[in-house]
């Protein structure tokens, strides 16, 4: 009986084992990339079975001998649905297209990816490959000049490498690295870009920090998001330029894990000094000295079939120095930043996983500066230890997230040391803050209609630097409704509460990097604002996409110092000599853009307004911010004339900055003495500036290129300034003055040519 019974079991564990077969398969993106978290289904003989794909994409599963039915499911994708008489074991591989629509925005589908994409609430998303026309110093894609040819985003002007987002100051926008922040913001005057593009696959640009993921600033978040796709084989891209180069290597270490490793140099010391004193008539400098250098690395590891590790660095460094014998005058500045961060990221579901990183950011700057007998240095750092986590998760099939948020601010606002080298009188200032701050936040996405949706979030902080009176438990709710009125027209309505803890206190009016981070504390309190908005976006034909908008935003606490970075006085602290103000800024943005066809680009304007009020200037009165530009007109335009060449343009158009100028002069004991009116109650000339490039290709595939590139910026070497200085003529009578606003210029036409390569 018992061999009657194994035999009986062992024809039936065959039959059943010859009846089951294995179907192991990848799912990819249009664009190539591996789709984690994808939900597959499959139907056989009416017998269904599950599985969702790993961070690689990829799939494995046992299912029954027959007809099957595999439909594809991911939230970013359109589904897709697959046939076949399944009889073996089968390796099958498909491929998703992006849905049409982004977040209910309307948003044609193209069979190539456009450069800009417009997200809910007025965001908007960059892909830096199809950007790469536009006209650059260096021949690679600059982010904050891309940024500044959108709406809201105010043209810095020469020398400047800070953004100013819907009448804010630099300090109110948050540039995210994987999640951590930056606070070094630009290489010297702006000239150059600051991130390398090579290793950054794309960026999202939130005008309003509508997320309630994201807070510490009052303006804008820019994510910017390095390649996580694991390498499968070396790949080599770079650029060879005249005044800089870079290179990015992608290595794969196993199947499984792979790194980027990205540099970037310069090589200029000899040719930036005609570039600083194009305009010098005398050329007292006789030795100046600049070069940057910075790189970037992301390693990545599929440690597990639901577990990617990830970890992210980036490491900038610049230092500028002047010899000026006949003043007896040497000085030195350096900047420099550098962020680390290690991030799991676990996926259980195609609508579920969850997100933990720590991470650690440092930004320092160091002016030293040695004149006769006297040796000035002044030098600030700020540094972040931090811990971020985040899930998604769907509550009744509303998406949501969830995360809890901790940092640790370590602070050095400024320590001004000043020596006599004779060895008198040394004297010197420090303070040091410390503060811990710990955020909790929640985003619901409920679709209220069939034609309104939201984005609901709240954002709670807790702040706390010292004692109890310098502590702050805040509410920051952020509201995001989007109707689609059809499939060409919808609107969006946006509210956002923000609370800023660290400012960034500006003493340059260029982009020297003398800037110093502050905390709030000693009674300081943190920086606050409201802001509204509306907006439409429209479809008028497949390849034409409009937006238009408007914001109203109020601000409280903001802060300004009125010196320079070297005054220095024994008898005051830094609190004591930081101004506490009020502010508003309302405008009107527009943006019109063609996305398909051999010519793409877009249109972009900006009419605001922004004014600030500090008891202590302008004699308690209302008056304009410096950065308040009336008008900002931005033309992109990109043509692909051939697989050979493509040629770029931008125009750009924009009010100047304001400045004070005294209204009268008046004779003291023979000496002109001037009287102000109002602050900030003069203009400069208008901005005006044509870039040009032209790509030449010697070839051009998905994986492999080489280009020459040919860029010129300011093609017709227009005028303009960074700063007004007042000549002074007093007649021999000494009755009458003669005042003549001269307008400083730095550098005009700037031609540069690189060589581009990937392979």
């Amino acid at each position: 009986m018992k061999s009657i019974i194994f035999f009986c079991f062992f024809c039936f564990s065959s039959l059943y084992s010859q009846s089951k077969v294995t179907v192991t398969g990848n799912i990819k993106s249009s664009e190539n990339e591996n789709v984690i978290g994808a939900n597959v289904s499959f139907d056989v003989n009416n017998q269904h079975y599950y599985v969702i794909t790993d961070s690689l994409g990829n799939f494995v599963q046992r299912i029954s001998l027959g007809q099957v039915k595999i439909a594809v499911n991911h939230f970013e994708y359109i589904e897709k649905n697959v046939h076949f008489d399944c009889l073996k074991d089968t390796v099958i591989s498909i491929l998703l297209e992006k849905k049409a629509s982004v977040l209910k925005e309307v948003v044609i589908a193209n069979d190539k990816k456009v450069g800009i994409t417009a997200l809910s609430g007025g965001k908007l998303s960059f892909n830096l490959k199809e950007l790469s026309a536009v006209p650059t110093i260096l021949g690679t894609t600059d982010i904050i000049k891309i940024l500044q040819l959108t709406p809201g985003v105010q043209n810095s002007g020469e020398a400047n490498g800070y953004l100013y987002v819907r009448g804010g100051d630099p300090g109110h926008n948050a540039i995210l690295y994987n999640g951590t922040p930056i606070y070094g913001m630009s290489h010297l005057l702006g000239i150059f870009p600051f991130y390398n593009t090579d290793h950054i696959k794309e960026f999202e640009f939130d005008k309003s920090s509508s997320n309630s993921k994201y807070g510490g600033r009052l303006s804008s978040t820019t994510l910017l998001m390095p390649d996580k796709k694991i390498p499968q084989k070396i790949a080599i891209q770079g650029n060879v330029g005249i005044l800089a180069s870079q290179l990015t290597v992608g290595v794969p270490v196993t199947e499984k894990t792979g790194f980027y490793i990205s540099g970037r140099k310069t090589y200029i010391d000899e040719i930036i000094v005609p570039l600083m004193n194009v305009n010098s008539k005398n050329n007292d400098i006789q030795d100046t000295k600049y070069g940057f250098s910075d790189g970037n690395l992301t390693f990545l590891s599929q440690i597990s079939k639901n577990n990617l590790l990830s970890v992210d660095a980036f490491v900038s460094a610049d230092v500028f120095k002047i010899k000026d014998a006949d003043f007896g005058l040497e000085s030195s500045l350096k900047w420099n930043n550098f962020t680390v961060s290690p991030t799991l990221l676990t996926t259980f579901s195609d609508k579920s996983s969850m997100s933990n990183s720590v991470y650690f950011s440092q930004y320092s700057n160091d002016l030293n500066m040695v004149q006769a007998a006297i040796e000035f240095g002044v030098s600030s750092y700020v540094k972040d230890f931090g811990f971020n986590n985040s899930v998604v998760y769907s509550i009744k099939n509303i998406p949501t997230e969830s995360g809890l948020q901790y940092v640790y601010h370590n602070l050095q606002p400024q320590k001004i040391d000043v020596e006599n080298l004779s060895g008198a009188n040394n004297t010197s200032q420090n303070s040091i803050i410390n503060a811990n701050e710990v955020a909790v936040f929640t985003t619901v996405r409920p679709k209220l209609t069939n034609h309104l949706n939201a984005e609901l979030g709240l954002r709670v902080n807790y702040y706390i630097s010292g004692s109890k009176a310098d502590s702050y438990l805040h509410f920051q709710p952020r509201m995001v409704l989007n109707y689609s009125a059809n499939d060409k027209y919808s609107f969006y309505a946006t509210y956002n509460k923000q609370y800023q803890y660290l400012s960034l206190i500006t003493t340059s009016s260029v982009g020297i990097p003398t800037d110093f981070w502050f905390a709030s504390s000693n009674g300081i309190k943190p920086q606050s604002s409201n802001e509204f908005s509306i907006g439409s976006n429209q479809n008028f034909s497949k390849n034409i996409v409009s937006s238009f908008g408007g914001f109203y935003r109020w601000m409280k606490d903001l802060l300004e110092y009125p010196y320079s970075v070297t005054q220095f006085n024994e008898t005051t602290t830094l609190t004591n000599d930081l101004l506490v103000g009020k502010g508003k800024a309302y405008g009107l943005e527009m943006m019109l853009r063609k996305n398909n066809g051999k010519f793409t680009g877009w249109i972009s304007y900006t009419l605001s307004w922004s004014d600030r009020n500090f008891d202590e200037l302008n004699n308690g009165n209302t008056y304009f911010a410096k950065y308040d530009r009336r008008h900002n007109l931005s033309l992109v335009g990109m043509y692909d004339l051939n697989q050979k060449w493509n040629f770029g343009v931008t125009q750009i158009f924009s009010s100047g900055n304001r400045y004070t100028l005294p209204t009268s002069w008046y004779f003291i004991n023979n000496n002109p003495v001037k009287q102000y009116s109002e602050y900030n109650n003069a203009t400069m000339s208008n901005y005006i500036r044509t870039d040009l490039s032209v790509n030449y290709f010697f070839f051009r595939t998905n994986k492999k290129e080489s280009a020459l590139n040919f860029s010129i910026y300011n093609t017709f070497n227009l005028k303009n300034p960074i700063y007004v200085v007042l000549d002074v003529d007093v007649k021999k009578d000494k009755n009458s003055i003669i005042v003549k606003p001269d307008e400083k210029f730095l550098y005009r036409i700037l031609p540069s040519i690189s060589w581009r390569f990937k392979f």
